[in-house]
């Protein structure tokens, strides 16, 4: 009779878990996450891909882990500081660690270490939209 009872809370903490997943994935997704993958320390051989969901925050592209429990972002980025510094196309293997049809980003924002953002054609435009837009409440000079 233990087995069974342990087995079954082993069972509803499994299954929470899972259900804690779903809603976090499904929460970032619905609020406008576009798949990319993200590189930190680039120039080391060792450096691995990470899977991921980002998000437009106001001045910030948040960055969150697929295979995370968190709730909050795992990166940050404010638009200001980060500006991209190279772009290529997926080199070897790493056409299967990227999101399909992706294109690497290296970006650098001051004060800290590169990164290698990869995303597809329709995360790359609106990414490249959002870090060229004005932010909200900072007037632009009139072009006449």
């Amino acid at each position: 009779m233990q087995i069974i009872s342990l087995a079954l809370v082993f069972l509803l903490c499994v299954a929470l878990l899972i259900g804690w997943y779903v809603f976090r994935w499904l929460r970032i997704r619905r609020a406008g996450g576009v798949n990319v993958a993200l590189r930190w320390h680039p120039d080391s051989p060792r450096a691995a891909w990470h899977l991921g969901i980002g998000r437009y925050e106001g001045q910030y592209f948040t960055w969150y882990r697929v295979w995370s429990l968190r709730s909050k972002p795992d990166r940050m980025f404010m638009r200001e500081d980060l500006e991209i510094s190279a772009r290529r196309e997926p080199e070897g293997s790493e056409a299967y660690a990227v999101p399909s049809a992706a294109m690497v980003l290296r970006c650098e924002a001051e004060g800290q270490e590169p990164i290698e953002m990869a995303m597809g054609p329709g995360a790359l435009t609106g990414f490249l939209s959002w870090l060229e837009s004005a932010p909200p409440g900072r007037s632009l000079p009139h072009v006449n």
